[in-house]
C-alpha cells in the first residue's frame, strides 16, 4: 500500500535552529526519527532547505539511487551518503514484512536488492548493517508496473509477437531476447522462466496471486546480453503455466533464487512453451480453453454496470485528464502502434478502478476521432474484469497490476482472437461501452497576471499578494490552494507561484515554480519528488503525472484534475471537476452549477453584485485568503517564512494596479496591439502594459487560447448508441454521435424493409424506422404456388398408384366366374 509519510506541523518547521547545535553533545539523533522535528535539530526532509538538519539526517533518512524499478524485483540499488563499514551485513526490510540481502561494495557503500513485489507505488524501506538485529536507516522504495517502466531497465523479447504466437501456424525457429549487461553484476548467468498464475475462489478471501520459479532455459550462460534458443513444449506439467516472465540472474546463486539482483522480461503469454496438443492444432487447443473462460465468466458477477462510460470523442478523452490517461498500448503520441487494437490510433484507460470489483475502463478511438467499438471491429475499445494498472491496497486479486488483468483479461483474448477466431465469446464478455452516459467534466483556469476562468464561464483578474483558496469542496474534501507572489519589486501586479492540494485523508501535493521560474517543483507532504526516473507515481489517496519539467497532472479518486503548465515563465492551473461536484465548489474558481450569475461568493456566503467592478472582485478574493491552520504549503526558506507564514496570509499592504494603462508614448503598446488580438485581448494587454512583459502576454494570450480549445473538446455531444446491421444484411457507418449517417443494406435476394438510411438525431434517438430485411413477395408467392403445385402433383400419383393398386388386389381376389 502507498503510504502517507509524516507530514510535520507549520509550526515546527517554522524554527530557525542553529545547525550547528545538532550535535551528539544535545543527544539529538535522526536514528528513529525520521520525518520528524526535534527539540534542537530537524529529522524532517524541509531541515536541508532549512539547513536545520541534525547532523546524522543523511545516515539514517536516506536516499536511494535509483530510486525506483520494476515490481518484479532484482533491482540493485545505491543507499546514498550513508556510510558502512566492510563487515557490514546489510538486511533491507521491505514494507515491513519482505527481506533481501544487501552488500557493501568497495568504495562502502550500502548496497540494496529489490524484492519481487505485488503492488506498486511508494513502498517503507528499513534497512540494517548489523544482520537483521536493528533496522535503523530509513528511506522508501518506488515499485513500478513494468509496463510503465523504461525498455532499458527490462530484458528485450526480439520480435515479441513471435514469442506469443510461437506454436501457431507458420510461426516456429529460434527465439531471440537481449538485455543490458549492467542490470546483472555478474560474469556468468542462469536464463529462468518463471511463472504467474491466481488460484482460489475468485472475489473470495481465499483468491491470491503467485509468482514460481519454474524451470531454467540455460545455466552458466556468458554475461553478454543477449541470448537465443529452440523452444520445446515444458515437460512436467509447466506447460500448464501459461504467463509468465524469463528472468537473468547471476548463475552463482541456486535456481529459482528469491530476491537477487536480476534482469526481465515484460510478462507475456508463454505460447513458447505450451503441450505439444497446442503445437499439433492451436486452433482447437485455444477454442477449448476461450469456452472453458466463457463458461467461467457466466459465473462471475457482472462488472460491467460500475465502471465508468467512455468520452464520446477522442478530443473528450484526451482533455479529461483528471478520469483517463493514455493506455502505452496505444498512444497517438508514440505512432500509434496499436498491436491488441487494430484500427485505432489511440486508447485511453480510466485511471481509478471501479469501486466494488476493481474492474477497469478502457476506450479507443479511429483516426476520425470516434468511438471504436467491439460490435464492429476486433480492435474496438474493452473493458477489463481487473484493471491493468492495479489498484490500492493492491498484492491480491483483482488488484495485483499487470498480472491480474494479464489472467482475466488479456490470456483470454489469446484464447479467443488471437489464438484462433472466436471472438464472439470474448466480446459477450467485454463489450464496448458506448458513450451514452458519459459527462464531461467542467474546467476552470488560472493563468498569467493571475486572470481567472470560472467553471461556469466568468473571466475576472485577482492580483492579491499571498495564498488563496482556488477550489473548496466539503462535499469531496477537495482543497485546491494557490499562492501568488509579485511580478518583481516594482510591477504593482502578481502571479501565481504555486498551488497545494488534497482530497480526504490523501498525500498533499504542491506544485511550485523553481528558482528562476524554468521549471516546476513537486511536492509530496513537504518532501521533493524526483521524476527524473519515473514519470507517473501512484501516491497515498492520488496518482501524479508528470513528463516533463514543465507538465504535471495531479489526478485524485473522486475524478478531479489538476494540470499544471508552465509557459513564459508563469503558471498555468487547470481543474477539471466531474459532475458530481456540481453545486458543492466555493472558492476563487466559482460555484459549479452552470449559472454564471451566482458563481463569486465571498467566503462569508455573500453573493458578489458587480462582475465588472475591479474594487469589488478584489474584496471577493481577499476573502478567500486561507488560514494558517489550513494552509497546505510548505515553508521551507527563510522567504517563505517571512512573507507568507509569520505575515497575514493576504499582505493587505500590496496593493495593485486594477487596469492596464493606455499611454500612447507607452513603448509596449505597439508590440501590445500585434500580440494581443482576439477574445481575451484584455488579459494579455494588462500582462504587457502592467507586467511589462511582451513574452508573459504571449504566454497568457496562449494559456486562454488553449482553455478555450478545452472547453470546446469537452462540450458534450450527442450520441444514439450503436446501430445494428439487420439480420441477412450490412450496414456502412460506425459513427454514432449527433448527425451521423448509418446506410443499410441487404443480401442478395432479400428486399429492405424500414429506412434505408438513419440519422442520429439531437434527440439521442435515430430517425426513420427499424430495418429488417425480408424475402420479396413475389419470390415468396411462387414459391408458395410452386409448392402447392407439387402437392398436388403429388397427391395425383399417389392417387393414380393406390387406384392401380386396388384395381390389381380386385383382380386376384374376385372369384372366376367360369
Amino acid at each position: 500500500v502507498c503510504r502517507r509519510p509524516t507530514i510535520a506541523p507549520l509550526s515546527l518547521l517554522s524554527s530557525n535552529i542553529n545547525p550547528q547545535s545538532s550535535t551528539g553533545v544535545q543527544g539529538q539523533t535522526c536514528e528513529g526519527n525520521c520525518g520528524k522535528q526535534l527539540d534542537f535539530c530537524s529529522c524532517h526532509p524541509t531541515c536541508k532547505s532549512l539547513k536545520n538538519c541534525c547532523a546524522d539526517y543523511k545516515q539514517y533518512c536516506v536516499e536511494l539511487f535509483p530510486y525506483s524499478g520494476t515490481i518484479f524485483g532484482g533491482t540493485d540499488f545505491i543507499v546514498l551518503e550513508a556510510s558502512f563499514n566492510k563487515s557490514s551485513q546489510i538486511i533491507c526490510k521491505f514494507n515491513n514484512n519482505t527481506n533481501t540481502v544487501g552488500y557493501v561494495d568497495e568504495n562502502s557503500r550500502g548496497h540494496c536488492i529489490s524484492p519481487l513485489l505485488y503492488e506498486t507505488g511508494w513502498v517503507p524501506l528499513h534497512i540494517s548493517s548489523d544482520n537483521g538485529t536493528t533496522f535503523s536507516r530509513v528511506g522508501a522504495w518506488l515499485a513500478v508496473h513494468t509496463g510503465k517502466l523504461d525498455s532499458k531497465f527490462k530484458a528485450t523479447l526480439v520480435n515479441s509477437t513471435k514469442w506469443q504466437y510461437y506454436g501457431t501456424p507458420n510461426v516456429g525457429g529460434t527465439l531471440e531476447m537481449t538485455w543490458n549487461t549492467s542490470l546483472v553484476r555478474a560474469e556468468r548467468v542462469n536464463i529462468e522462466l518463471w511463472g504467474y498464475r491466481e488460484t482460489g475462489e475468485p472475489y473470495s478471501d481465499y483468491w491470491q496471486g503467485e509468482w514460481e520459479y519454474l524451470y531454467s532455459l540455460a545455466k552458466n550462460q556468458p554475461n553478454n546480453g543477449s541470448f537465443s534458443f529452440l523452444p520445446k513444449p515444458a515437460a512436467n506439467g509447466f506447460s500448464s503455466w501459461e504467463l509468465g516472465s524469463v528472468r537473468i540472474s547471476p548463475s552463482t546463486y541456486p535456481d529459482g533464487t528469491w530476491n537477487v539482483q536480476a534482469a526481465w522480461t515484460e510478462d507475456h503469454a508463454l505460447a513458447w512453451h505450451l503441450e505439444e496438443k497446442f503445437r499439433q492444432n492451436s486452433t482447437a487447443w485455444a477454442l477449448e480453453k476461450c469456452v472453458a473462460w466463457d463458461q467461467l465468466e457466466n459465473q462471475l458477477p457482472n462488472f460491467l454496470n460500475e465502471i465508468i462510460d467512455c468520452p464520446c470523442t477522442l478530443a473528450q478523452a484526451r482533455a479529461d485528464t483528471g478520469r483517463f490517461h493514455t493506455d502505452y498500448g496505444c498512444d497517438i503520441e508514440k505512432g500509434s502502434v496499436c498491436t491488441y487494437h487494430p484500427g485505432s490510433v489511440h486508447c485511453v484507460r480510466a485511471i481509478q478502478a471501479s469501486p466494488k470489483y476493481a474492474a477497469g475502463q478502457q476506450c479507443c478511438y479511429d483516426s476520425t476521432g470516434a468511438q471504436v467499438l467491439t460490435a464492429d471491429s476486433i480492435g474496438g475499445s474493452t473493458p477489463d474484469r481487473a484493471h491493468d494498472w492495479g489498484s490500492p491496497p493492491y498484492k491480491r486479486p483483482p488488484r495485483i497490476p499487470g498480472q491480474s488483468h494479464w489472467v482475466y483479461d488479456v490470456l483470454s483474448f489469446y484464447y479467443c482472437c488471437l489464438w484462433s477466431d472466436n471472438c464472439h465469446y470474448y466480446f459477450k464478455h467485454r463489450p464496448s461501452s458506448d458513450c451514452r452516459r458519459y459527462q464531461s467534466p467542467s474546467s476552470a483556469v488560472v493563468f498569467g497576471d493571475p486572470h481567472f476562468i470560472t467553471f461556469d464561464g466568468v473571466s475576472y483578474s485577482f492580483n492579491g499578494k499571498g495564498e488563496y483558496t482556488l477550489v473548496s469542496s466539503e462535499m469531496k474534501q477537495l482543497t485546491i490552494q494557490g499562492r501568488t507572489e509579485p511580478v518583481n519589486e516594482t510591477i504593482k501586479a502578481t502571479q501565481l507561484s504555486a498551488v497545494a492540494m488534497k482530497e480526504a485523508s490523501s498525500d498533499v501535493i504542491e506544485v511550485r515554480l523553481v528558482s528562476g521560474h524554468n521549471g516546476l517543483e513537486v511536492l509530496q507532504n513537504q518532501k521533493t519528488l524526483s521524476f527524473t526516473e519515473q514519470t507517473w507515481m501512484d501516491l497515498y489517496g492520488v496518482f501524479v503525472f508528470s513528463p516533463t519539467p514543465t507538465n504535471v497532472t495531479v489526478m485524485f479518486p473522486s475524478g478531479a484534475g489538476v494540470e499544471v503548465r508552465l509557459r513564459g515563465g508563469t503558471m498555468t492551473t487547470t481543474v477539471l471537476l466531474p459532475e458530481e461536484f456540481t453545486d458543492s465548489t466555493l472558492g476563487l474558481l466559482g460555484k459549479m452549477n452552470g449559472d454564471a450569475t451566482d458563481d463569486l461568493v465571498l467566503s462569508n456566503g455573500e453573493l458578489v453584485q458587480n462582475q465588472s467592478n475591479p474594487e469589488e472582485l478584489f474584496s471577493f478574493g481577499v476573502s478567500w485568503a486561507v488560514s494558517n491552520k489550513s494552509a497546505l504549503f510548505t515553508y521551507d526558506s527563510e522567504y517563505l517564512l517571512d512573507t507568507y507564514y509569520h505575515a497575514p496570509r493576504h499582505d493587505h499592504s500590496f496593493i495593485p494596479m486594477f487596469s492596464a494603462p493606455e499611454r500612447p508614448d507607452d513603448p509596449l503598446g505597439q508590440q501590445a496591439s500585434e500580440i494581443c488580438t482576439g477574445e481575451g485581448s484584455k488579459f494579455c494587454r494588462y500582462d504587457i502594459l502592467v507586467g511589462r512583459s511582451p513574452s508573459m502576454g504571449n504566454a497568457t494570450k496562449l494559456s486562454f487560447q488553449s482553455h478555450i480549445s478545452l472547453v470546446d473538446d469537452l462540450k458534450p455531444v450527442i450520441s444514439c448508441g450503436w446501430l445494428s446491421p439487420p439480420n441477412n444484411g450490412r450496414k456502412e457507418g460506425t459513427t454514432y454521435l449527433q448527425g451521423a449517417k448509418v446506410q443499410l443494406f441487404c443480401d442478395d435476394g432479400f428486399t429492405l424493409k424500414g429506412s434505408a438510411e438513419r440519422v442520429c438525431q439531437e434527440n439521442g434517438l435515430w430517425s426513420g424506422e427499424e430495418t429488417t430485411c425480408v424475402v420479396p413477395r413475389i419470390v415468396a408467392g411462387s414459391v408458395i404456388g410452386a409448392l402447392a403445385l407439387i402437392v398436388i402433383i403429388t397427391t395425383i400419383v399417389l392417387a393414380s398408384k393406390k387406384q392401380k393398386r386396388c384395381s390389381t388386389v380386385s383382380k386376384i381376389y374376385t372369384p372366376n366366374k367360369n
